[in-house]
């Protein structure tokens, strides 16, 4: 076990180290010029060289790379161009409302994908089953933003249930802020919940014809116990694994939606660094979240490890 840990460990951490790579690179060739887009076009060149200077801009990019890449380790991560304070700082504040958002986006997800899949498997082949299915085939094919402009739509502007946007802040108390997370974590679990509920439904007649069942069965035990004790157990391991990887697609995916909600969180400081050319703050928020991908992979496939051992001898 502790070799398959050791292995698992070696290949996330090269795996981050690549994308860092790859990450910079991308990010060094982008065309502009920090320094230009901080003081503007009408900017002297000597304004210029002072900033380039101030930010480290005029050394090489490989002694870039190697500041970069050694303050990660001690949690420096340098000074954002545009609000010239520590990058650190800056996502830590935000991801206050970025985790949470996600979090709650992922459990209304697994609520509503893993009932639906149940209910469908249960009335196999039944009106009940087909119109859970046409549902879910909608909630797959809809982008999330698209599902926040309407839930804005119908529960602010015609109902004035939701706030349509902003966050007040943690401080002004927990009800205040999960109503106005509320709106975007639903749109942002639609489109997984529609896919838990398929994977569900398939991993539940999967289970549902093998011979313990039929055992169930034979032994006198109902429908809703044959699901609940022998069925569904056995089919929640493809859904957990899609459920861990799910959880970091809801992270990357707030981007558009927190634009669309106007929150405070990762998803709009990515696009709030895009629009300012902060290259500094731009690499850190994309290698957390190809990061946060990387790990969360790594955990499931630990997890598999732990549940199955013949996969920890599997290569990798």
């Amino acid at each position: 076990m502790l070799r398959f840990l050791a292995r698992r460990g070696l290949s996330m951490a090269a795996t981050l180290l690549v994308a860092a790579i790859v990450i910079f690179v991308v990010l060094e060739i982008l065309p502009g010029d920090p320094a230009v887009a901080m003081l503007g076009v009408s900017a002297t060149a000597e304004n210029v060289a002072a900033i380039r200077l101030e930010l480290g801009l005029d050394k090489p990019a490989f002694t870039r790379f190697l500041y970069w890449i050694s303050g990660l380790f001690v949690g420096d991560l340098g000074i954002s161009y545009s609000y010239r304070v520590p990058v650190a700082q800056l996502i830590a504040e935000r991801l206050a409302v970025t985790v949470p958002l996600a979090l709650l986006a992922q459990m209304l997800a697994v609520l509503m994908g893993i009932t639906l899949g149940v209910f469908a498997a249960a009335r196999a082949h039944s009106r009940l089953d087909a119109g859970i299915m046409a549902l879910s085939q909608l909630g797959v094919a809809t982008p999330n933003f698209v599902f926040g402009i309407l839930l804005i739509l119908a529960f602010s502007l015609t109902l004035g249930w939701l706030p349509a946007g902003g966050f007040p802040g943690w401080g002004e108390g927990g009800w205040r802020a999960l109503r106005a997370l509320a709106l975007p974590a639903f749109s942002l679990s639609l489109p997984q919940a529609a896919i838990l509920a398929r994977i569900t439904r398939s991993a539940m007649l999967e289970a549902l014809s093998e011979d313990f069942i039929r055992t169930a069965r034979a032994k006198g035990l109902t429908r809703g116990q044959i699901i609940r004790r022998h069925a569904l157990p056995n089919a929640l391991v493809p859904v957990i694994t899609m459920i861990g990887l799910q959880f970091s697609f809801l992270v990357t995916g707030t981007i558009i939606v927190e634009n669309v909600f106007s929150l405070p969180g990762l998803g709009r400081l990515v696009i709030q660094a895009i629009g300012g050319h902060d290259v500094i703050l731009l690499k850190s928020l994309v290698l957390l979240f190809v990061g946060a991908v990387i790990v969360i992979n790594a955990l499931v496939d630990i997890a598999y490890g732990i549940v199955d051992p013949r996969l920890r001898k599997m290569p990798r």
